[in-house]
């Protein structure tokens, strides 16, 4: 799970959005001749990445059933992989009663069962690789989403992420919208749950 903690990394390219700035505030002739001059407001605002993980249900939720679904596969991993272990003790405390044939027999079966844990590891590790991208690409989604909403509703040109990871060391209180992002969030959260059964007392009304 540690790399949800990136997922809003790519919401925001600060170098791309200082340039940006830098460009147009020199007032600089473009190729054509035209001389582009930067905008009188340009609005900006910051969100905290980390408190919008912290607190947006959507995420929480669903980091929470990843987590308990990788928990069974693992125990079901180690109960396989419990089971080839006390295949193999009893093979080798057998081996003193067995023939050169039920022996080679034996040894084969392990190698194969030994095979087939190996492969069956790599396709948890890879289902749960896909079902944590999954989750970040939808949670990308909701976010950057969300923001062009705001952003339009607001009038902000650019919003920045602010962590310890990012290059803003210091953005003022009055510019922080972590909280009316994350409240917008939740709230679009509330009204998805509340929706979804209506749908699906529809659906079966249709099928009756």
């Amino acid at each position: 799970m540690k790399n949800l903690s990136l997922i809003l990394n790519i919401v925001l390219f600060v170098a791309v959005a200082v340039l940006y700035y830098l460009h147009f505030s020199n007032g600089k002739s473009s190729s054509t001749g035209t001389e582009i001059s930067a905008p009188k407001d340009l609005n900006i605002a910051y969100i905290n990445s980390d408190t919008v993980l912290k607190y947006y249900d959507y995420f929480k939720v669903n980091r929470d059933k990843l987590e308990s679904k990788g928990k069974k596969l693992d125990q079901d991993l180690r109960n396989r992989a419990q089971s080839f272990q006390n295949d193999y003790e009893a093979y080798q405390r057998n081996l003193s009663n067995l023939t050169i044939g039920q022996a080679k027999a034996v040894e084969e079966d392990l190698a194969k069962k030994q095979q087939n844990l190996q492969l069956y590891q790599q396709s948890l590790s890879q289902e749960m690789s896909v079902e944590e991208g999954k989750m970040t690409q939808e949670l990308y989604q909701r976010v950057t989403g969300h923001l062009k909403k705001y952003g339009e509703q607001n009038g902000l040109q650019i919003v920045f992420k602010y962590d310890p990871t990012s290059d803003v060391l210091f953005g003022g209180p009055g510019l922080d919208i972590t909280k009316q992002i994350v409240d917008g969030l939740n709230k679009e959260y509330a009204s998805e749950k509340e929706s979804a059964p209506a749908k699906t007392d529809s659906v079966k009304t249709k099928k009756k």
